[in-house]
């Protein structure tokens, strides 16, 4: 079985397991709901949002994620019979640098910056991930992001661009761990291009799968935590063993 200590490179994704995308997404949301006069649930927000998003992500590949969500916004005011809003398609679109960052995220990834090559592997733009990464608080190895691959995540192109760019520093498939929340978008994907990975279980103890799409039968991983404060005492575990 492997270890922690067994990989050189650690890939995250970053919205869902690095930043709190579903708490960035519902509070961006809001002014949308409130002109429709709607009050629904979170979870029913999420999910209206996961199946927007993965569906025009399928449309539109290439599209950059900014204007990606504002046509996520249009759909769904079209859904929740709100009239079109254009200014507000376009502030959720750039809501992104306001999502916020889990408490855990700028503390564990200064310490596994420590131990690793760090690497973000991500379905944003390169401006928007300007915004992210201060609230990160690290230096990120290498960034490839869905605007720079003209794929989004699932697609194994982007698990494939990763492993090309990795490779060219000398970094073999066997010493890199993806680390993500998503079992959707980034551990099935993992494994079919043979890539170990670690599911950051940001949404243990709730129902339902939020702010992404239902994993595909066969999504597998090697380790899961419930946190990325709870890799790094697992890590921390490891050097001790």
């Amino acid at each position: 079985m492997s270890r922690l200590h067994d990989f050189r490179v650690l890939t995250f994704d970053c919205y869902g397991t690095l930043i709190d995308w579903e708490s960035g997404i519902y509070d961006a949301l809001q002014p949308l709901l409130r002109r429709g006069g709607l009050d629904l649930p979170r979870d029913a927000v999420l999910e209206a949002f996961a199946h927007h998003e993965s569906a025009q992500q399928a449309e539109t590949p290439a599209m950059r994620y900014a204007e990606l969500l504002s046509q996520v916004h249009h759909r769904l005011a079209d859904e929740w019979g709100i009239e079109p809003d254009e200014a507000g398609a376009v502030r959720f679109g750039a809501s992104v640098p306001d999502w916020p960052a889990f408490p855990d995220s700028a503390g564990a990834l200064a310490y596994l910056k420590r131990h690793y090559m760090l690497v973000i592997l991500s379905n944003v733009d390169h401006a928007s991930f300007a915004g992210s990464r201060k609230r990160l608080g690290v230096a990120f190895d290498a960034v490839y992001t869905a605007e720079e691959i003209g794929s989004y995540k699932p697609d194994p192109r982007n698990f494939r661009f990763m492993l090309t760019k990795l490779g060219a520093q000398g970094f073999g498939r066997g010493e890199i761990l993806h680390v993500a929340q998503s079992l959707f978008h980034d551990h099935a994907p993992a494994k079919r291009v043979g890539l170990a990975s670690a599911w950051i279980d940001r949404r243990h103890g709730q129902e339902g799968w939020g702010a992404t799409m239902p994993p595909p039968s066969g999504a597998g991983y090697e380790f899961r935590f419930a946190s990325l404060a709870e890799m790094v005492a697992a890590h921390q575990a490891d050097a001790l063993a």
